[in-house]
């Protein structure tokens, strides 16, 4: 999977003296991807939210400017999935056992001179813990800058390329993540299983939602049966293509702001 990201931007390829050679130090931006291996429906395989985390970040690498130092760690394949766990082929990590993770990875880099973290997240599942770590690093040092991100969430194209019921509902296996698997690994994915379902509405309420800003928890069995959370049918490989471009050119400008980013210095206690 390392294959997609640039040999010169990917970090286990360097040598220690290179690292100790390695000038300004403090601005270089190192970038954590964080996925998961859980089911994504009978069509997909588990390793979907890794894989799309590495190909973004791969292809956003190459298009950044050779100016700009920053690096990739090999990727962490396994997240906090239980929320999947009754589908079999799911491995799930703890909160606790993905926080000291991640809080051990982050104080590695630290020690080795860098100051600024990027945790690259894939998985819907777990952008709390990346948070939660990432404010215990900044606790731990108060001079370490730590970016806990969604990989999703960067300005893109996506939901334009989808309906309205998708865009709204499609937050598993769906559209968006097959269509982007069919321009990553063609190969790995099984088309002819797809299927289409969503979710039933949680209650009558307007307010309460699965995910959004009054969610309801629920594990997939609750609301789904094949683990599709959307609708897997409409994908292609073209929509993927478009998709998979214009993430990578909003981590692009991610990563060229937190390369020129500084922490605010405020007088306080």
């Amino acid at each position: 999977m390392h294959s997609f990201i640039p040999p010169q931007r990917f970090f286990p390829y360097l040598s220690w003296t290179d690292i100790q050679a390695m000038p300004n130090k403090e601005n270089v931006v190192i970038i954590q991807p964080v996925g998961a291996i859980e089911q994504h429906g009978p069509h997909l395989p588990l390793i979907v939210d890794a894989a799309i985390g590495v190909g973004v970040l791969g292809k956003a690498l190459e298009k950044l400017d050779p100016s700009i130092p920053a690096y990739a760690l090999p990727t962490l394949y396994y997240g906090k999935s239980n929320e999947h766990w009754h589908f079999p082929g799911t491995i799930t990590l703890s909160t606790a056992t993905l926080t000291a993770i991640i809080m051990e990875v982050g104080e590695s880099i630290y020690r080795a001179g860098f100051r600024k973290l990027v945790l690259m997240n894939s998985h819907g599942g777990q952008p709390q813990v990346m948070q939660m770590a990432a404010r215990d690093l900044h606790v731990q040092y108060d001079d370490f800058m730590v970016f806990p991100l969604f990989t999703w969430r960067v300005p893109n194209i996506t939901k334009e390329l989808l309906t309205p019921k998708e865009a709204a509902l499609g937050m598993h296996a769906g559209d968006a993540e097959t269509s982007i698997m069919l321009s990553l690994l063609p190969e790995r994915v099984q088309l002819e299983k797809a299927v289409a379902e969503y979710p039933p509405e949680p209650t009558e309420s307007t307010l309460l939602s699965w995910e959004g800003k009054l969610p309801v928890a629920w594990v997939t069995r609750d609301i789904s049966e094949s683990g599709v959370i959307g609708d897997a049918t409409t994908a292609t490989k073209e929509k993927g293509d478009r998709i998979l471009e214009s993430v990578a050119n909003g981590w692009v400008q991610v990563i060229q702001d937190i390369y020129a980013f500084q922490q605010p210095k405020v007088q306080g206690l």
